[in-house]
């Protein structure tokens, strides 16, 4: 049987049938199942096969691909597995999105249908309806009951490894966001990426409890810890997103063995006071990216779970796990090659040029996987867009933008992120995007997006703009500005600070040189007349 994530999930369901396989934890400040709920794999095995049939009966097939705007949810892994054995992809959409981020996502990638949330269906047909194609909407309600689809579907063969599971949007750094073609071959490596990490980061089979609090529309939990879960008969926990303020009663209550995180979450953990609830829970270890060093061990010490660091891509998959000692934990260490044929990459730490750097000097990380197959658990192609992948992969090797050291053990430590992506709260915020809406803005002539640092969300946005002739600089401007943003894009992405400047800096081919923007050693923060909007960002 070719291998799909839908078979890998079966055979996960035969062998342990009556093991949990997902939770949503007792919170009664949640607007859905406040009181918690759990479903085991063989429960759920015949909740998909109702779905799959539902889908099927419809016209739905091999090739098809089909928007889901499910949140945290469980319906969203079992929509995902039906449509999965069908060979239809899944499109997650970002709750968060803005009616054009939607339209754009829903559009380009050609969606058949869209599975929603009964909240927020009529703003999808709405926008749906914008649509060149016009797909319907569907209500993720029991029993499912999908409208015909609008074709027969584009492949006859059955669904295997080298089929589409999926369509994950990416920040693009040179505009709209880009979509990666994800296989099943890419869910099986990164489940058993996860599975075989080893160390500190050893998962056991029948009784693991994963606790992600990432968003499902990430590879993180809709694709990383999901998969890993399932190779191993573990139980997939699924809050509506992070709550600081009851992190470690939701872990308790949900009995969970292990969770995600960002480097968000240990620094806002830090901050509150010393409580009871800070060791009554039951990990095993904690697992994310983006801890910082002098937090570490402190935070390892208070509340007794290590903090294991990865470092992943969409476009890779999985990556690096710093599962094994010493990890280094003073420092950004992200981990190793291993040299386990075609499970683990092989790396190239390049200069400008591409040209390899010395060990312990910094340069750009390039990765390829181990054996015959460069591209093996990757993803296959940013949709429509073959210049972009072949620019990606230019020389045999996977271009992350992430700039590393790797020291004579081949420990790779992180330095910095490509310059043109923001990294806040988790999200990836695409400069480019941002530029071009406000560039739309009537009243701004140039503007630069850049990232300056934050000290709960790691990274914000800040917009440096020249204003037309004739627009008098100012708060009440950039208010303007900020709602004309925020508008358009997704709640995280408008300038969380904006500076009105005379000039932006530029190269001989009118580039913008983003560094040389302030002074070097300044703080653009606090310069007079920058403007601090962080206040207005929030959620609708």
């Amino acid at each position: 049987m070719s291998i799909t994530a839908y078979s890998i999930f079966e055979a996960s369901a035969r062998k342990w049938p009556d093991k949990p396989f997902l939770a949503v934890g007792p919170l009664a400040s949640r607007a859905y199942l406040p009181d918690g709920w759990e479903i085991t794999y063989a429960d759920a095995l015949n909740r998909i096969a109702a779905l799959r049939e539902a889908y099927a009966r419809a016209g739905y097939g091999h090739g098809h691909r089909v928007a889901l705007l499910l949140e945290n949810r469980p319906e969203h892994h079992l929509h995902f597995l039906a449509l999965n054995a069908l060979g239809v992809s899944i499109v997650p959409l970002n709750p968060d999105y803005r009616a054009d981020e939607s339209r754009y996502a829903i559009e380009h990638s050609e969606s058949a249908l869209i599975v929603a949330l009964a909240d927020r269906a009529e703003a999808l047909r709405a926008i749906a309806q914008t649509c060149a194609r016009k797909p319907a909407v569907a209500v993720a309600n029991e029993p499912f009951a999908p409208p015909a689809a609008p074709s027969r579907p584009p492949e006859t063969r059955a669904p295997d490894a080298d089929t589409e599971a999926s369509l994950l949007y990416t920040s693009g750094t040179t505009g709209r966001p880009k979509g990666c073609v994800i296989p099943n071959e890419y869910y099986d490596v990164v489940g058993r990426l996860y599975t075989e990490a080893g160390g500190l980061a050893a998962l056991r089979e029948g009784c693991e409890r994963i606790y992600n609090p990432l968003p499902l529309y990430h590879m993180n939990a809709g694709v990383f810890s999901f998969m890993g879960a399932i190779r191993v008969g573990g139980c997939s926990i699924l809050p509506d997103r992070f709550h600081p303020g009851s992190w470690w009663r939701e872990l308790a209550d949900s009995r969970a063995t292990v969770a995600h995180y960002l480097g968000i979450i240990p620094a806002m953990l830090m901050k509150a006071p010393a409580a009871p609830e800070d060791r009554s829970h039951r990990l095993r270890f904690m697992i994310g990216a983006g801890v910082e060093p002098e937090l570490h061990a402190p935070f390892e010490q208070r509340f007794g779970v290590p903090l294991i660091e990865v470092w992943g891509m969409t476009e890779t998959g999985g990556g690096f796990v710093a599962s094994h000692e010493p990890r280094m934990t003073d420092t950004r260490a992200m981990g190793r090659p291993l040299g386990r044929d075609r499970l683990d990459m092989e790396v190239r730490v390049v200069d400008r040029d591409g040209r390899d750097v010395v060990r312990g000097e910094a340069g750009e990380l390039l990765v390829r996987r181990t054996g015959g197959n460069p591209r093996y658990g990757f993803f296959r192609e940013y949709l429509k867009n073959e210049t972009a992948t072949q620019e990606a992969w230019e020389g045999g090797y996977f271009h992350t933008g992430d700039v590393v050291r790797q020291d004579d053990s081949g420990m790779l430590f992180f330095v910095d992120r490509n310059k043109n992506i923001i990294r806040r709260s988790g999200e990836n915020i695409a400069a480019a995007e941002v530029e071009a809406t406000l560039l739309a803005h009537e009243k701004v002539a140039e503007a630069a997006v850049i990232a300056v640092p934050d000290d709960i969300r790691e990274e914000e946005v800040m917009a440096c703009i020249i204003p037309r002739d004739g627009a008098a600089k100012g708060e009440a401007l950039a208010r303007e500005i900020f709602d004309f943003c925020n508008a358009r894009l997704a709640y995280y992405k408008p300038p969380g600070w904006i500076a009105f400047v005379e000039r932006l800096p530029k190269t001989g081919t009118q580039k913008v040189q983003k560094t040389e923007v302030f002074p070097k050693g300044v703080d653009p923060r606090a310069l007079e007349g920058t403007i601090d909007l962080r206040a207005l960002k929030k959620r609708k």
